[in-house]
């Protein structure tokens, strides 16, 4: 079975955007993504990249497009809990520790889904503690353990580790994906990623 990862940072709305799309890969594949949680700002600065906020500011016509590219992208998909978060660019660092924690907790997989729902399909200013606290609570989470790992060393390590692993591998953004090791870049080429786990089976 061919290995995959996906490599995601919340704050990216077409990680999540590919975070809906890769149930339907898993079951039509019989595999499992393996996520992995790096620090999209810390990707950005080990690697001298900008967030296309930043890079597209001021350029005719091309915000334009990629709007209109997620817009198809949301219809051919079907997917309906998807709102961009006004509160964005959101400072990721407490929730991409979480994840790192919530693992560690037996939790992830729930935590990666609603921080994910809390983010771009109810948004939320989850850089803000108190309202990452209240929505760690709506959604039944461990809230004060939580907010206690993300304070711990070893946390904090693992996450940079994991950032810093990424990069060594040729990662420059979110969302990134590998298919033994064979590295995919973008939502957009999801059906690439598809086509080399069904070529690796």
């Amino acid at each position: 079975m061919a290995k995959v990862e996906f490599l995601f940072d919340f704050g990216s709305p077409n990680a999540y955007l590919s975070h809906l799309v890769i149930p339907g890969i898993e079951k039509r594949q019989g595999v499992k993504f393996d996520y992995l949680p790096v620090l999209l700002g810390g990707v950005f600065k080990l690697t001298n990249n900008r967030s296309p906020a930043e890079t597209n500011a001021g350029v005719r016509n091309k915000p334009e497009y990629q709007k209109l590219e997620t817009e198809r992208f949301v219809r051919q998909h079907g997917i309906t809990r998807y709102r961009f978060n006004p509160f964005f660019p959101v400072n990721t660092l407490m929730i991409m520790r979480g994840a790192v924690a919530a693992r560690q907790l037996g939790i992830f997989e729930r935590y990666v889904d609603e921080v994910y729902r809390h983010m771009w399909a109810d948004p939320k200013k989850l850089d803000d503690p108190e309202v990452l606290r209240a929505a760690l609570v709506e959604s039944g989470l461990p809230a004060d353990r939580l907010f206690e790992l993300v304070q711990t060393a070893p946390i904090k390590e693992a996450l940079m580790a994991e950032t810093q692993r990424a990069v060594d591998r040729g990662t420059f953004g979110s969302p990134t994906f590998f298919v033994d090791g064979a590295i995919y870049f973008g939502k957009d080429r999801l059906r690439d990623v598809e086509e080399a786990i069904a070529q690796g089976r």
